[in-house]
């Protein structure tokens, strides 16, 4: 297999596995991939986090990403502040609603990864 062929078949898996994301997670839970994703480094990171430091982790821009925390926020699933250690910046928390939706969300996020990427046997 060459580059190419390589390259389109990492865009065919990551276009597969949005699809599934997007419809398995909307139906079940009310949440799209993005913000399932932002949810999930939440919950990792275990603190307020600057929506830069988001920005590299869930590969989005800030524009983007300030969408997807809008939504959140709107949804009581995290909230929004200034930045203790830099007033310019924006802090993102997760709520015990964001953490209870990601415990609800997370089987299914992970059933669909499993799905797609674990080994043919």
């Amino acid at each position: 297999m060459n580059e190419v062929e390589a390259w389109r078949e990492v865009l065919a898996k990551h276009a597969k596995t949005m699809c599934a994301l997007e419809r398995e997670l909307g139906a079940k839970h009310d949440l799209g991939p993005s913000e399932f994703e932002v949810l999930d480094r939440m919950v990792n990171l275990d603190r307020t986090a600057r929506v830069q430091e988001l920005c590299d982790e869930v590969h989005l821009s800030q524009s983007a990403l300030s969408r997807v925390v809008a939504r959140l926020e709107k949804a009581g699933l995290v909230s929004r502040g200034v930045c203790p250690s830099d007033r310019r910046g924006v802090a993102v928390c997760i709520t015990d609603s964001g953490r209870a939706k990601h415990a609800e969300a997370l089987p299914t996020h992970r059933a669909v990864l499993h799905e797609i990427f674990a080994p043919a046997r």
